[in-house]
């Protein structure tokens, strides 16, 4: 119960950060597909940017909602779900890749490719002779990629010039994925 002596006060909802993204989603969404020139857009963004109430933001997209909406919604979805199917199956996949242990550090570099000469031999086709080299420095390990045809990669990135790698790193040699592991 209020009394006369001391009113109430209820305080202006505060719009939030995904409200804002949610509405410049559809402004870019509704200039991408011709909806809104670029004047109006960019005035449409300021709007929503210094918006105080959620009518306030309703308003600039009010015109942009059409009959398909509800089929953008479903390919937003069905976009989420097959990035989770994506990043399942890196998950699992990196699981069971065999583990590469790293040597005893030294003053010479582990030169990794399929010449007999090399400390570690890879005898598959996608492996160059000369293939790659892994060096103790005083921040760590470095991998190097020693101009290999099919290239090396570390935790999908292929390798140009010196990276650092540490133990559960994936690396990947022509067509050859190892995980990384410390004694």
């Amino acid at each position: 119960m209020t009394s006369p002596e001391f009113p109430t006060y209820s305080a202006p909802v505060r719009l939030s950060d995904a409200e804002r993204d949610r509405v410049v989603g559809v402004l870019r969404e509704g200039a991408a597909e011709g909806k809104l020139s670029h004047d109006t857009f960019l005035r449409r963004m300021e709007l929503a940017l210094i918006a105080s109430r959620p009518e306030d933001l309703q308003a600039l997209t009010a015109d942009l909602y059409t009959e398909g909406n509800l089929s953008h919604r479903v390919i937003g979805v069905v976009g989420g779900v097959s990035a989770f199917f994506v990043r399942l199956r890196r998950a699992w996949h990196a699981e069971k890749l065999p583990p590469l242990l790293f040597p005893e550090p030294g003053p010479y570099p582990l030169r990794i490719g399929r010449d007999p000469g090399n400390g570690l031999r890879l005898s598959h086709e996608s492996v160059s002779r000369l293939h790659a080299e892994l060096t103790f420095q005083k921040r760590g390990w470095m991998l190097r990629d020693l101009g290999s045809t099919n290239g090396t990669l570390v935790n999908g990135r292929r390798v140009t010039g010196m990276v650092p790698v540490r133990d559960g790193d994936m690396v990947g040699f022509g067509q050859m994925c190892f995980r990384l592991t410390a004694r």
